[in-house]
């Protein structure tokens, strides 16, 4: 099994959990066009303390999807490891897709700094970390 995609998929998923660990330091970098907004006000003003869990969970993951690629040992049983990554998949496939109102991209409300990103960026970006995820469980 070739390690490169689960390496490389555990490597984004790191880097975008460093980056919530920054917003959720009140780091200003990109996030206005972080969180959903309408006419002009953000849909919700998530806390430091919600961000910071979600850097968690994205560190949790990328550690799990290298253990799965056998880069780093694996914290839970290897078919636990298995099933967190076919979850995982379905995560962020589920996140590409959307709610159908602001975020994925059947999204409707398409004028803002965040729906902009999400079309171009975070939803593209979902769908490789769910093909990524999927990829190393097969």
């Amino acid at each position: 099994m070739s390690t490169a995609p689960g390496l490389l998929t555990a490597l984004v998923l790191l880097a975008i959990g460093l980056l919530h660990v920054y917003w959720a330091l009140s780091g200003p970098m990109a996030s206005a066009a972080a969180v959903p907004s309408t006419g002009g006000r953000a849909s919700f003003k998530p806390s430091a303390t919600a961000t910071f869990a979600v850097a968690v969970a994205l560190i949790i993951a990328a550690w799990q999807v290298a253990a799965q690629s056998g880069v780093l040992p694996g914290l839970i049983p290897a078919w636990a490891t298995l099933w967190a990554c076919r979850a995982l998949a379905a995560i962020f496939a589920a996140r590409a897709i959307g709610e159908f109102r602001l975020v994925g991209f059947f999204k409707t409300v398409k004028d803002s700094p965040f729906a902009y990103w999400d079309t171009r960026l975070y939803s593209p970006l979902c769908v490789l970390l769910a093909l990524g995820c999927l990829g190393i469980t097969l």
